[in-house]
């Protein structure tokens, strides 16, 4: 996949259409399709990142130290990923629900289309997840194709907008959908959704949440959608985390 063609969806049109996510090519409110059970291969596919002896429990702090760091660095310089998003991918996938495949390939596709895994525009991802400035989508003041969400002192702190709330940080959360899945990802004991590390362990329990069936083609694909309504954001998707998936074989 050429960079020209991943990065079409970060510079058209602008919208809220689930309460995730602000940035698709177009709103295409049909059912995803395209995708089919012969890509089982791709959207099962195991990430090697090591799995410690200890599971966590549902909804608890990941912690930064389950995956092997010489994975990381190795998967990070095949990939083009910075490196604190692969980890951050890796761990939400070794943290997923049981019986949910959401693979880090899958949650480093939906980085790299809300915002280029907290680089777009110039900026830095630092090893503490955190973007060198935030990443913010526009007020959504109810203008254009936006929903109106007035802003609350909690939201405001994320995003600096006392008045309207906007999508925030590498995953490009609406603030109220991170009240009710946010959860922290890297175990500092703070769900943040500028940090890289909350966010991924947030969306793939999103992901998992409507019981979607991961390894067949439909079933990612409906899991997808569910985060941005858009036939072209799934297909954005689908597209980079197979890039990635090749990459690092």
């Amino acid at each position: 996949m050429s960079p020209a063609r991943a990065i079409t969806v970060l510079a058209t049109a602008l919208l809220v259409v689930a309460g995730l996510g602000y940035l698709a090519s177009q709103t295409v409110l049909a059912a995803p399709a395209g995708l089919v059970a012969s890509d089982q291969q791709y959207l099962a596919a195991p990430s090697p990142a090591a799995r410690s002896s200890q599971e966590p429990a549902p909804g608890q702090p990941v912690g930064t130290q389950r995956v092997d760091p010489g994975w990381v660095t190795r998967t990070a310089a095949k990939a083009g990923i910075p490196a604190p998003a692969v980890r951050a991918y890796a761990n939400a996938q070794l943290a997923e629900p049981s019986g949910c495949e959401v693979g880090w390939t899958t949650l480093a596709g939906i980085g790299w289309v809300e915002s280029q895994h907290g680089t777009i525009g110039g900026r830095t991802l630092g090893e503490d997840g955190h973007s060198s400035t935030p990443v913010l989508g526009p007020a959504l003041d109810g203008k254009g194709q936006v929903a109106a969400i007035p802003a609350t002192p909690e939201t405001t702190s994320w995003h600096g907008d006392p008045r309207w709330d906007h999508a925030v940080g590498p995953l490009q959360f609406i603030p109220s959908t991170w009240e009710t899945w946010g959860a922290d990802g890297d175990g500092d004991g703070v769900a943040d959704p500028n940090d890289i590390d909350d966010a991924a362990y947030t969306a793939a329990r999103y992901l998992c949440a409507d019981g979607h069936d991961l390894k067949t083609g439909s079933g990612w694909a409906d899991a997808i959608f569910s985060y941005n309504h858009a036939q072209s954001y799934v297909d954005s998707v689908y597209a980079a985390a197979e890039a990635y998936a090749d990459r690092t074989r």
